[in-house]
């Protein structure tokens, strides 16, 4: 007879406390995602008054990393140390950090949904007998109700979904690279670090890391600036021109969803709710109409040009600087002027102006 676990409610949640945040490490670095979730973990913890905690599986180098996490806001750090936990694995760690959950009793757990962070934050849910709220947009804690409320966009993203987890413990979700900002450091911050020994070998172990791979995957999240292609290119070759746009920016090209989904550029070039989300300190919109999906992962762009032939469409409004008319007649206008202006610059004829 198969019993149903998640039926019964967790006893006694009120013995919960704490907000967890999980310090994703790549390699003895931690990545850009750990930063992001001690930001919204911070702003949680002063919100509701919970402890903020890191937890780092890690080998030896996890020192310096639990020392950077404290300074971006973590109170204290659970440091799993072994050499098994160079890198990632799903069975070593999804194993240590559920033991911790079940003798420590978090009552909010959130976890970057990175790759990795996909694959533990499922296992941890199931093995703690809790669920998860995956690939979320929004994270907010109502005080009043010590409850988690994680917001995801459902039905391809035409609605915000609220989603509780009111009879589980620990409330788990997961949340989505690059929307939230690490909080800012405060060098020499002082926190608590607990190193915990594992007694894991490398022989208890069934996978092995043999060699690393670097991806060749695209991170649209990281640049300064970012050249978006859509539809209204009208063609899959528009992109090469938005590339030697890009170049002369020294920036990066991205694309609205439907460009994706019609084999124009690939998935990692995405933005938008189903996408990526960027905050880049120049987002240049080419022919893409604004759906509110789209501008949900470009709102945080520091300064937003548009180039459209429709006046009326919504990411017009959204504009620090609208450009109306054909792509292919501004955008190579747009690249000349770019040269003239480093010709001219190059040659002492004009000069750059510090901003103020």
């Amino acid at each position: 007879m198969i019993t149903n676990r998640c039926a019964t409610p967790t006893p006694n949640p009120e013995s919960y406390k704490d907000i967890w945040i999980w310090l994703e490490q790549n390699d003895g670095n931690l990545s850009r995602v750990a930063l992001e979730m001690a930001g919204i973990g911070r702003k949680l913890s002063d919100k509701s008054g919970e402890k903020l905690v890191g937890i780092l599986v890690a080998d030896e180098t996890g020192e310096e990393m639990a020392k950077t996490a404290i300074e971006y806001g973590v109170d204290k750090v659970i440091f799993v140390k072994s050499p098994v936990f160079r890198h990632y694995r799903t069975r070593p760690y999804s194993d240590a950090i559920s033991s911790l959950v079940k003798e420590r009793k978090p009552n909010y757990f959130i976890v970057g949904a990175t790759h990795n962070g996909r694959d533990l934050a499922s296992r941890i849910a199931v093995g703690v007998d809790t669920g998860i709220t995956a690939d979320c947009t929004e994270i907010d804690i109502d005080v009043n109700k010590k409850l988690l409320e994680a917001r995801r966009p459902a039905f391809g993203g035409a609605i915000l979904a609220n989603i509780l987890c009111s009879r589980h413990r620990p409330q788990m979700a997961s949340a989505r690279p690059g929307i939230f900002k690490p909080a800012d450091r405060v060098l020499g911050r002082k926190g608590e670090i607990e190193v915990i020994e594992s007694k894991i070998k490398e022989e208890d172990v069934v996978t092995k890391v043999l060699r690393i791979i670097p991806r060749e995957e695209v991170d649209i999240t990281t640049a300064d600036i970012v050249v978006a292609g859509g539809m209204g290119l009208g063609k899959k070759e528009g992109f090469k021109m938005l590339e030697e746009l890009a170049n002369e920016l020294g920036g990066i090209v991205a694309a609205s969803r439907p460009t994706v989904d019609s084999g124009w550029i690939t998935r990692d070039r995405q933005v938008g709710q189903t996408g990526k989300t960027v905050h880049p300190k120049l987002y240049v919109a080419v022919g893409i109409s604004g759906a509110i999906q789209h501008i949900a992962g470009m709102k945080g762009s520091e300064y937003v040009i548009s180039i459209n032939k429709d006046p009326a469409a919504p990411i017009v409004k959204y504009s620090d600087v609208a450009l109306i008319g054909d792509a292919y007649d501004i955008v190579p206008k747009f690249i000349e002027s770019i040269r003239k202006g480093k010709e001219l610059l190059k040659e002492g004829k004009i000069q750059l102006q510090a901003k103020q």
